[in-house]
């Protein structure tokens, strides 16, 4: 990754441009664009996000929205209402009045002498979401947006839901958030600050329970879903994907649905822009913004629009590294998606009769129907799942799926016959499931994973479902103890070529701790047949396209006050059983050297659970957060437990703040949400 410092046009930045709000609410921007701007107007790219542009996002905005205005472009990095250094007041992700403000930044920014007319949206996660909805919401202005990481079905396949089933994210992400949005703008761009922080801890809202109470796909989850009415997503959308990342699904979904031109691109990447994700390797993001951009912002005839439909990055086998720095693999390029070089291959769920071990019955993927009638049981133990992995990794903190292996060894698992030759898959699998459950609640997980010959096993990609939803995600009802049901589900989008020598497996669980929240009771599912269709790509193992390289703009200058350190850990307690994934994630102190303001983070996570009883199930976070400049300091501080019992699920908080030493503000909350399909 190289850093680029000459740019076609000279630079001016703003740091606090005010950008008002119908309402009056003033919003905060920072902006750069080039200096003759006013005199040569050039158009505006919008990043709208909650992650405060002066602390939190700024080292990665410092690489970035130079560069691209550098080339030509006003860039324009907006913090959201309620949060950083803008006024008004957080209620919840996605609101009406958040989509509402985006829609009047875009008409704001379009009507700005040193502005063309002509818009731009980009964005990660919150920034993604953000850009579909606003290109579902149609703005004149906005020509063309780039979202990264993102989703198109908010309950399906977001951080709170995934197949229907309750995530431990939901929890994490309501921690998260809390902590979040619990800073103060700086005292140097508001001068009253400290009265805007109060009425923003006042308001400051605990979210995790009202997520979790709406366990079917109703309304509130159909608003921001952009899945809702795909006729309006005609704006040009490039969308990019992480293999390590749990979006990438949305990528096949736009090419699939949107009537306007899409692009996608997925690699091998976490949670991040593709310029500086892992794993590597990392590519020539920004360059590939700026030619989306020409097109179709300046409408430069660059042949943009003629680029692959889908670009995707295939992994090779390797052995399982949950901290992989970079992955072995190939690029392909596909005309059209769904690709007409995918075929089918459907392999039925058979089974010898025999048990390899208590728990563990093997059987095996086969390609004809011969096999005899089966009936196998899946009732895995509670802390099956500790080497799933983040649900979006962020770098190399042990955070990607690691050997699945001790997982397998605890699952229902299907095995092929080792491979003759390399099987590449590039797609989305299916898998359909004959099955009666004992309980009216429950899930069932399938990961499909690459087994090396020495028995190492790389996870290509998981999906589940919660089986309340077997009919669809908003017509939730519970099993009927002991009646079959006919089901089927996807797996996750996948890119992957599994070695010859090495076999495809199936694993199938009912629990999946800490990434599901557990059923209130350790049901047993009896799966009487089964078929997985994967999809096989006919591409060889050679590259279709080559990416420009990483390049960024210059780093943001800072001084490093106190180093950060993270840990990551499974406990067991030899005398009860009880596992536990611990993390502690210190991100240190750090002064920036051009406004001098110094920030830290520390976190501290804690997901335990008996083996033996789902009830068990504690989930603990703590964030503190940090900032000071000469003799001012603030600190906030937000904990989280969340437990089950076997009709509610227990969320509690309490939230607190100091200005230097004195406590300003506390609050607690203690919720209760009434299981009625997790």
């Amino acid at each position: 990754m190289s850093i680029r410092t000459d740019f076609p046009h000279a630079i001016a930045e703003t740091e606090d441009m005010g950008i008002p709000m119908p309402d009056g609410t003033r919003l905060s921007a920072r902006v750069w664009m080039p200096a003759d701007a006013l005199a040569q107007p050039v158009p505006a790219v919008l990043e709208y996000i909650p992650y405060r542009k002066r602390d939190g996002t700024l080292p990665r905005d410092e690489m970035m929205h130079p560069y691209v205005a550098g080339h030509g472009y006003a860039c324009v990095r907006v913090d959201m209402r309620g949060n950083g250094d803008s006024q008004g007041l957080m209620e919840d992700e996605y609101t009406q009045a958040e989509m509402d403000d985006a829609v009047a930044v875009i008409a704001w920014l379009a009507a700005q002498p040193w502005c063309t007319g002509a818009v731009g949206m980009m964005g990660k996660s919150w920034g993604g979401f953000n850009c579909l909805q606003a290109a579902f919401n149609q703005p004149p202005a906005l020509k063309a947006v780039i979202s990264v990481c993102a989703t198109t079905d908010r309950f399906a396949d977001d951080i709170h839901f995934k197949g229907g089933c309750l995530l431990g994210e939901n929890f994490g992400w309501g921690a998260v958030m809390l902590s979040f949005s619990s800073r103060p703008a700086d005292p140097l761009l508001v001068e009253d600050w400290r009265g805007d922080w109060i009425r923003r801890l006042e308001a400051d809202p605990w979210l995790a329970p009202r997520w979790a109470q709406h366990q079917a796909r109703d309304a509130y989850w159909a608003h921001g879903s952009v899945c809702e009415d795909w006729a309006r997503m005609t704006v040009p959308v490039m969308i990019w994907g992480g293999w390590a990342d749990n979006y990438m699904n949305t990528v096949g979904a736009l090419l699939t649905h949107a009537p306007g031109p899409v692009q996608g691109v997925i690699g091998p990447w976490g949670h991040n822009y593709a310029h500086s994700a892992l794993p590597g390797p990392q590519i020539g993001f920004l360059q590939m913004a700026i030619r989306w951009w020409d097109r179709w912002l300046k409408g430069i005839e660059n042949g943009a629009e003629a680029d692959p439909a889908l670009r995707a990055y295939i992994l090779r086998s390797e052995p399982p590294d949950a901290s992989a720095a970079a992955r072995e693999g190939h690029w392909v390029a596909e005309r059209v998606w769904p690709s007409d070089r995918v075929r089918p291959m459907a392999l039925h769920l058979a089974s010898p009769g025999g048990l390899s071990a208590p728990r563990t019955p093997r059987g095996y993927l086969q390609t004809d129907e011969s096999g005899a009638a089966f009936s196998v049981e899946i009732a895995t133990p509670q802390h099956l799942g500790l080497q799933a992995g983040e649900f979006f990794p962020m770098g190399l903190a042990a955070e990607m799926p690691g050997d699945q292996a001790e997982d397998d060894a605890l699952s229902v698992c299907f095995d092929m016959a080792p491979l003759a030759e390399d099987l590449q898959l590039l797609g989305q699998a299916e898998l359909r499931l004959t099955l009666s459950s004992d309980q009216p609640l429950g899930f069932v997980v399938a990961r499909l994973c690459d087994v090396g010959p020495d028995g190492a096993s790389t996870r290509i990609c998981h999906g589940m479902l919660n089986l309340c939803h077997r009919d669809g995600m908003d017509r939730p009802a519970p099993m009927v103890p002991g009646q079959g049901v006919d089901l089927a589900f996807p797996l996750d989008l996948a890119g992957y070529r599994i070695a010859a020598g090495h076999h495809l497996r199936l694993a199938l669980s009912n629990s999946y701790w800490p990434f599901v929240w557990p059923s209130p009771r350790a049901g047993r599912l009896v799966l009487t047949g089964g078929r997985l269709t994967l999809p096989v790509h006919q591409g060889a193992d050679v590259a279709e396209w080559q990416p420009p390289p990483a390049e960024h703009a210059r780093p943001w200058a800072h001084r490093v006050l106190r180093a950060g350190q993270t840990q990551r850990r499974i406990e067991r307690d030899l005398l009860t059983g009880r596992r536990a994934l611990v993390i502690e994630d210190d991100l240190g102190d750090h002064e920036n050297m051009t406004h001098g303001l110094i920030t830290g983070e520390t976190l501290s996570e804690r997901w335990e659970i008996d083996p033996d009883d789902p009830l068990s199930a504690r989930a603990l976070q703590r964030w503190e957060q940090r900032l000071s400049r000469g003799g001012w300091s603030v600190r906030t501080l937000a904990e989280a437990e969340m437990t089950g019992s076997e009709t509610h699920l227990r969320l509690a908080a309490r939230l607190r703040a100091w200005d230097g030493e004195t406590l300003v503000f506390e609050r607690h909350w203690d919720e209760e949400v009434a299981r009625s399909f997790v």
